[in-house]
């Protein structure tokens, strides 16, 4: 076996096409096993029959993929390395188990081989060798029983000494190959003659051991790859049981270097059973699994039990790669009172991430470019992940951050607050995390909040219903035509999702809702209202009526009181035709209503938006790694032509209002051109350059916006996204996928995890404004004393409010009672005041809100005789 894996070179296009194979020459290489186990564990061993070395790269070699009878290769690999004489070369995939990776020369990470796929070793433009027979799919597999190529291991015959070159015959396994059951891997990394077998490592409590810091090195891998160590220590986390990690992590006393780890995972798939306390001796191999420096154990001995655990070493936020480095697999603590951040996958494996305060989407607060690619490094830096200590999927129970389990009852969100989270420090899936030995202390520090007041005689809300379909998925294990059926995979899973967003929209109570991720055919919007109308009354709302729009399998609706508001004229749409601005293909047709307020006449326009997202692919709009991912331009592009359709053909009145996700943030291009064309931000003006309706890596943003032209604007009384569902944990949604029976019971029928993007709701001032405000000023003095002649500081506290919003006060006059008196004004409630006997001041203050009603409040001052 090479020393080190290789690096593999994909081809995934300019692939080579079947044609007539050349014929081997005598001495070629050829393959001498075939893997297709279970998951992953999928390799390719391949043989050097000959005196000399081969050079795979210079003399091209090269493994070819031909899928489900497809006469095309639609996965090349370049083949790196040196087979020797007499010697093997293994490729295998890189997410195989640790005994196919431990012969494994050359890895990839892209999907391999199944049964039906027909698999040639190429040299230059000649086939080799070939199993399988290119341009036949055979169903399931070629063969029968043990001698098949699904699920089971293939090696070559003794007396075969040269490949199947004619890759267009028919192939049957039992000519040239015995078969073995799947995931028999014994015979993997040599052919033929066995190699002599490895000394028996042995554990020795009394022999010296090496250190562990030396085992770990100050760098990312160890020195000693693939060397035998003994090493001695204290088991400080055991993750053996069944769905643990089959191992354990043991740390010594230290080599006395700050850079190197004194603690060291020991990967020991059914070995000998070990406990936290204690002391053993471990004879292994040393080796790197995904970036995280092991001992594979080839004997343990305990040599003490109940021994003192090493105090934790603190790990505090912001932290380097390398200080991480420096302390991979000791046990270790974090003492800040971190935010939890990512819950995204606390579901299925049982991971959230802490972050050191809550952190912000960088394009959400900074320019793209070279400060947001600053801010996205700091903020790895400052964000670490908390695991659960199990490698299973869907683990039950779910374990809450502080060690209990997790229930409705006792719950987490995103932004309440986790202290000395204790464990081993691990690397696993490029990821850093703790992996748990106690509970930590936990804060709620993000409780759910009520629904936003937000003022005003009329509310306009965007909402995202993540993917809303009635038609349900009749393939639900099969997620390759999930583009058009993506919504509730049962009647059961359309149900819980129907009933958490009509809690959510019945609470919110809005005049018009703009819906989004909502199927696209023309039947889905009426049967979400009917639903919501069963819970609030019959006929509350109705839709506005667009059939079916565009071609993507997911639209954007309107649903609206017709008690309240009226739609004057047909909807309008967005779209290339136009402006062929627009990319119809990118993005989905903005559904654009005007409507009347019943009560004061007043008309606005909505238009609602679902703009491409960040991680679809745009080839003419690929990712500038600014910060703004894929797509930008395309949706810079169509927020100009949206905002020059508004202002000069839909609304040039200035009453529209853009809602709806545009997946931007809102220092992106897309949103600098809804801002030059004269809309206001909404969100940030109410709630500032930290708002936020999504979480994503554990960092805040706004995707969804509420965006208004000017003569709008003035009747917003106050917006505000309702966190129903950004801070909550998918576990609770309605999805039924990936999760055990208990975690299907942590559901309920209510707003929360309704969706993934938290509602945006929208107040409107549309009725006149008659209501004066309300004043009230105090003096923290109203006499004077002594009549001393001299100046008096009199400061005044004033209390104004408003139904309708911001108030502005004035001091508007001052009178006195006397020609003696005098006064200086400070300011509106500071007023020096000459103490002259007898003297009375009357100061008065006039309160004065948007639609221009005032309100009068007079003080006096009195200088006493």
């Amino acid at each position: 076996m090479a020393a080190s894996i290789a690096a593999v070179s994909l081809a995934l296009t300019g692939v080579v096409a079947f044609a007539a194979p050349a014929a081997a020459a005598s001495g070629d290489l050829f393959i001498s096993e075939y893997v297709e186990g279970s998951s992953n564990n999928k390799a390719i061993e391949i043989y050097n029959p000959g005196a000399t070395p081969v050079d795979l790269a210079a003399s091209g070699y090269k493994l070819q993929q031909y899928s489900n009878g497809s006469a095309s290769a639609g996965l090349t690999v370049t083949l790196t390395g040196t087979v020797a004489p007499g010697g093997v070369f293994v490729f295998a995939h890189s997410g195989a188990n640790a005994t196919i990776l431990a012969q494994a020369d050359q890895t990839v990470g892209t999907g391999l081989f199944n049964g039906n796929d027909a698999v040639a070793l190429v040299k230059g433009t000649d086939f080799v060798d070939v199993i399988g027979q290119i341009g036949n799919d055979p169903g399931t597999q070629w063969g029968t029983g043990l001698a098949s190529t699904a699920d089971n291991t293939l090696r070559r015959n003794a007396n075969i000494v040269q490949g199947d070159t004619n890759g267009s015959d028919a192939f049957d396994p039992a000519v040239e190959w015995t078969g073995f059951a799947s995931d028999t891997v014994d015979g993997l990394g040599w052919h033929l003659t066995p190699p002599d077998p490895e000394p028996e490592l042995e554990a020795d409590c009394a022999a010296t051991p090496v250190t562990i810091g030396s085992v770990q090195g100050p760098g990312a891998a160890s020195p000693i790859q693939g060397q035998d160590v003994l090493i001695k220590g204290v088991v400080v986390g055991d993750f053996q049981a069944d769905g643990g990690f089959d191992g354990y992590y043991v740390q010594d006393a230290g080599d006395g270097d700050p850079a190197t780890s004194d603690g060291v995972f020991v990967y020991a798939e059914g070995g000998a059973d070990v406990a936290v306390g204690d002391s053993v001796s471990v004879a292994g191999e040393v080796a790197e699994y995904f970036g995280l420096t092991q001992v594979v154990a080839g004997d343990v001995e305990v040599c003490a039990t109940g021994q003192e655990l090493p105090a934790p070493a603190e790990l505090t936020l912001p932290a380097t790669t390398a200080q991480r480095e420096a302390l991979e697999g000791m046990s270790v603590t974090l003492p800040q009172n971190l935010a939890i951040g990512e819950t995204f996958e606390y579901g299925r494996f049982g991971t959230i991430t802490l972050t050191n305060g809550r952190l912000d989407q960088p394009t959400a607060v900074v320019e793209p470019g070279a400060a947001a690619n600053a801010l996205a490094a700091a903020n790895l830096d400052n964000s670490i992940t908390l695991d659960d200590g199990r490698g299973t999927q869907n683990p039950d129970p779910a374990i809450h951050p502080d060690g209990e389990v997790f229930t409705l009852e006792h719950s987490f969100r995103s932004g309440d607050l986790v202290q000395n989270a204790t464990g081993v420090l691990d690397y696993r899936f490029d990821t850093w995390g703790v992996q748990p030995t106690t509970g930590a202390d936990f804060t709620v520090a993000n409780a759910r909040p009520a629904v936003p007041d937000v003022g005003g005689d009329l509310k306009i809300s965007s909402f995202n219903v993540l993917n809303y379909f009635t038609t349900i998925d009749p393939t639900p294990t099969n997620d390759r035509d999930d583009d058009r059926t993506r919504g509730a995979d049962s009647a059961e899973e359309l149900q819980r999702q129907q009933d958490k967003i009509v809690a959510a929209l019945a609470a919110i109570d809005a005049d018009v809702f703009g819906l989004l991720e909502i199927e696209n055919n023309g039947t889905a919007v009426q049967t979400l209202a009917d639903a919501l109308n069963a819970k609030v009354g019959a006929g509350t709302y109705v839709p506005v009526n667009t059939g079916v729009i565009g071609t993507d399998a997911i639209a954007t609706a309107i649903i609206y009181k017709p008690s309240t508001v009226t739609p004057v004229g047909a909807h309008q749409l967005m779209s290339s035709a136009v402006d062929p601005t627009w990319s119809d293909e990118r993005h989905r047709p903005a559904v654009t209503q005007r409507f009347a307020a019943t009560e004061s006449g007043d008309e606005f326009v909505v238009s609602v938006n679902h703009l491409k997202s960040k991680g679809s692919a745009c080839t003419e709009s690929p990712d500038l790694k600014d910060g703004q991912g894929n797509c930008s331009a395309s949706r810079t592009a169509a927020a100009t032509a949206l905002t020059n359709w508004l202002n000069t053909t839909v609304a040039p009145d200035g009453r529209a209002i853009v809602i709806g996700d545009l997946n931007s943030y809102d220092h992106e291009d897309s949103i600098d051109a809804f801002v030059a064309g004269g809309f206001t931000d909404l969100e940030k003006r109410d709630n500032g350059e930290h708002a936020y309706s999504y979480v994503f890596d554990g960092q805040l943003g706004y995707l969804d916006y509420a965006l208004a032209q000017p003569a709008l604007t003035a009747d917003v009384s106050r917006v505000s996204s309702w966190h129903i569902n950004s801070d909550e944990p998918s576990l609770i949604d309605y999805d039924m996928s990936f999760k055990q029976p208990a975690q299907d019971a942590l559901y309920a029928p209510d707003p929360y995890r309704s969706s993934d993007h938290d509602p945006v709701i929208v107040g409107l001032n549309l009725t006149p404004d008659t209501t004066a405000p309300t004043l009230e000023v105090t003096a923290d003095a109203e006499t004077v004393w002594p009549p001393n002649n001299k100046m008096r500081t009199i400061e005044f506290s004033i209390d104004a409010a408003d139904d309708r919003g911001d108030v502005t006060v004035e001091l508007t006059d001052i009178e006195a009672s006397t020609a003696k008196a005098d006064w200086e004004q400070i300011d509106d409630d500071t007023v020096d005041v000459k103490a002259v006997k007898g003297a009375v001041y009357r100061l008065t203050w006039t309160a004065t809100d948007a639609a221009g009603n005032t309100t009068i409040e007079t003080v006096e001052v009195s200088v006493r005789k």
